[in-house]
C-alpha cells in the first residue's frame, strides 16, 4: 500500500514509519524542513516538503495515498488548529472512499478514570481540550478513521517518563516526584504501538477510538523509586509541581488513570516489550 503519514521524524511518527517499512509499504512522509527530508529518506522513505497547515497542498497529496496516519505535532502550541486542518483536508481527499486514516489521540481525553475504556465519557484536562471537536468532527464524517490513544508513551529513554527518571533532586538527594506520585499512568512502549497503528491500517475499516496501553499500570512513586537509589523519593506539593512544570502540564500528569485495551487486543493486538517499570528498573532509564 502507498501510505501517507506525517511526523515521520517525530517519537512515534519515526517507530511507526519503520515499522511501515519493514511491512514493505510505500511510505510517503509529508515534511516541513530539508532536514526531515534527508532523515526520512535514510530511514527508506520518499520524502515530500511542504507546508502541513496548507489545506490544498495537504489534500492533493492525500489524495494518491491508498491509506493515512498523521502522527505530526505542531511543537509551538498550534496543535488545535493543526489537527483540525488536517481532518479537513482528510475529509476532502478520503471521504466516501474507505481508504484508511488514522489520528493520533491521547489517552488524557479521558481525564481522571482508573477503568477507562473507549466508550468512557471524555473529562479532558484543559492541555488536551480541544481534542474533543476535532475527534468529533473526525468521526462524524464520511471517512473509514481510527483515532489511536495511546498511554503515555515510552522506550529507547525518551518521551514523558524521562521527566520522573531525570527529576530535580532535593537537598539530600532525594529525587523529586511529579506530585506526590500516587498517580497511575497508563503507558504504551513506542515500538508496540508502532505495531498497532500498522495492524489496524491494515485491517483496512475505521474502528473510532482504540485505546493502546501495555499491561501494568504503574504509580509514578513506583517509577521513581526504581531509579532513585539509597536517598529515596519526595513528595512535591501541587503547587510546587505546577510552578516546575507548568500549570496545564503538571495537571495532565497529575492525573490518575487505568486501562487494560481489551478492544485493541481483541483486534489481534498484543504489546510484547518490557513495561515501563522493568524499563526504570534495568532498561533505557535506568540510572
Amino acid at each position: 500500500m502507498k501510505i501517507i503519514i506525517t511526523g515521520g521524524t517525530g517519537f512515534i511518527g519515526s517507530a511507526v514509519l519503520d515499522r511501515l517499512l519493514a511491512r514493505d509499504h510505500d511510505v510517503i512522509a509529508l515534511v516541513r524542513s530539508d532536514q526531515a527530508a534527508a532523515a526520512v529518506a535514510g530511514r527508506g522513505a520518499t520524502a515530500v516538503i511542504g507546508d502541513l497547515t496548507d489545506p490544498d497542498w495537504l489534500t492533493g497529496h492525500l489524495a494518491h495515498g491508498d491509506g493515512a496516519i498523521h502522527a505530526a505535532a505542531a511543537g509551538d502550541g498550534t496543535d488545535a488548529d493543526l489537527d483540525a486542518g488536517v481532518v479537513k483536508a482528510v475529509g476532502h481527499a478520503f471521504g466516501g472512499t474507505g481508504r484508511p486514516y488514522l489520528h493520533t489521540g491521547g489517552i488524557w481525553l479521558y481525564g481522571a478514570n482508573r477503568h477507562i475504556t473507549e466508550q468512557s465519557p471524555v473529562d479532558p484536562p484543559a492541555i488536551v481540550a480541544w481534542r474533543v471537536p476535532v475527534e468529533q468532527s473526525l468521526l462524524g464524517a464520511d471517512v473509514a478513521a481510527t483515532v489511536v490513544v495511546p498511554g503515555i508513551v515510552y522506550g529507547h529513554g525518551r518521551g514523558i517518563p524521562a521527566l520522573v527518571a531525570g527529576g530535580p533532586r532535593t537537598e539530600d538527594g532525594a529525587l523529586t516526584l511529579i506530585g506526590d506520585g500516587r498517580q497511575h499512568w497508563v503507558t504504551v512502549h513506542v515500538d508496540d504501538l508502532a505495531e498497532l497503528y500498522v495492524q489496524l491500517l491494515e485491517q483496512g475499516s475505521g474502528f473510532g477510538h482504540v485505546v493502546a496501553a501495555a499491561p501494568g499500570n504503574p504509580t509514578v512513586r513506583e517509577l521513581a523509586a526504581a531509579v532513585a537509589g539509597p536517598a529515596g523519593v519526595a513528595a512535591q506539593d501541587v503547587a510546587g509541581t505546577r510552578a516546575r512544570l507548568g500549570a496545564s502540564f503538571a495537571d495532565a500528569l497529575l492525573i490518575d488513570q487505568g486501562a487494560d485495551a481489551a478492544r485493541a487486543r481483541a483486534l489481534g493486538w498484543a504489546p510484547r516489550r518490557p513495561s515501563l517499570l522493568d524499563e526504570f528498573t534495568r532498561g533505557s532509564y535506568a540510572g
